[in-house]
């Protein structure tokens, strides 16, 4: 009996899943005035997530959907993050993160995610596969007054794509995404689990004193060559305004580091372009096989052993070298 009330949930997690848009159908025209209200409101709620900020991580295995799975123990971490917007043309945003915390007295940064806003965007960089990320067309019927979200990795490769609207409901403003799929945070992929990637729906909403972020995953893994739903995970991110850090010393980090980080991004972008997306082998400890290096060379920049042409040739040519074709690989579709 368990058995299968497990199934006809997991079943109809699924199903829902594949039929977004019933949840949010197309958004109507709207009068000139109204379109260009709503488009300065979402503005703002994206931009209000840029500041310095005491994070709290909050991460739940709840329900699982394999009979004999036993849910991970809830974990709860936390740390200082510096937020700034690094680029703003109207319809594109760009948020960077970077981690602040300490060691041996001194303070330790970390450049951490980023995440790119795009308003009624053609397409997304969406996580494909194991090792890959591909193009995907937003439905035409579907980007008016919507907004996507790219979420990048600590050296910039991707991670995950989405695409939303801002809705209002019991007076509170959110944006929520399609849902999508995600590689294994590092946190899970170091225990080499039964689930290898995440089927997910992502919420940003803004509160008194900052925002949060709020995480639904299905985590999935192969069976048989199709992909099973095996555990729900609920990740809540709290974002609360606090400068009670260092930090000046993030803020002097990118502005030692910029012009470097500015090239890498580039070059991510050409590999996206010409490559038909990204396809690079990752690592459970670091993220992509590079990652370290591309960091270590930051701090080098910092530090005043390496200058930033150096440091911009040899990452142009570790992406190039570490990249190949991408366009031919596609998820194992959840039931398939």
């Amino acid at each position: 009996m368990k058995t299968s009330i497990v199934s006809l949930a997991a079943a109809s997690l699924l199903a829902l899943a594949s039929t977004p848009s019933l949840a949010h159908p197309p958004i109507a025209e709207r009068p000139a005035q109204e379109e260009a209200a709503v488009f300065e409101a979402d503005r703002a709620e994206i931009l209000a997530m840029a500041g310095n900020f005491k994070v709290r991580f909050d991460m739940q295995e709840a329900t699982p959907w394999q009979q004999g799975y036993a849910p991970l123990d809830r974990k709860i971490s936390g740390g200082h993050e510096v937020v700034r917007v690094i680029e703003d043309t109207g319809r594109r945003i760009v948020l960077q993160h970077i981690l602040v915390s300490e060691h041996e007295g001194k303070p330790h940064i970390t450049k951490h995610w980023r995440q790119d806003w795009e308003y009624e965007p053609a397409k997304v960089l969406v996580y494909s596969d194991r090792n890959a990320w591909t193009w995907e067309d937003v439905p035409e019927k579907m980007r008016r007054g919507r907004w996507s979200q790219t979420v990048w990795q600590v050296d910039d490769s991707p991670r995950y794509a989405g695409w939303g609207q801002f809705e209002e409901q019991g007076g509170l403003r959110r944006w929520r995404s399609n849902w999508i799929w995600r590689p294994l945070a590092r946190r899970d992929a170091v225990r080499n689990p039964v689930y290898d990637r995440y089927y997910a729906i992502n919420r940003h909403q803004t509160t008194p004193d900052g925002w949060v972020h709020w995480q639904d995953n299905i985590k999935m893994g192969l069976d048989e060559g199709s992909l099973k739903p095996v555990v729900q995970e609920y990740v809540l991110n709290t974002y609360t305004r606090f400068d009670g850090y260092n930090v000046k010393a993030a803020d002097d980090y990118w502005a030692a580091t910029k012009g470097y980080w500015a090239a890498v991004r580039s070059a991510w972008d050409k590999v996206a372009t010409t490559k038909g997306g990204i396809a690079i082998q990752e690592e459970a400890q670091a993220g992509t096989v590079i990652s370290a290096r591309l960091l270590t060379m930051a701090d080098e920049i910092v530090e005043g052993k390496l200058t930033e042409g150096k440091a911009k040739a040899e990452a142009l040519k570790l992406i190039e070298d570490n990249t190949r074709m991408a366009g031919g690989q596609r998820v194992a579709k959840a039931g398939q």
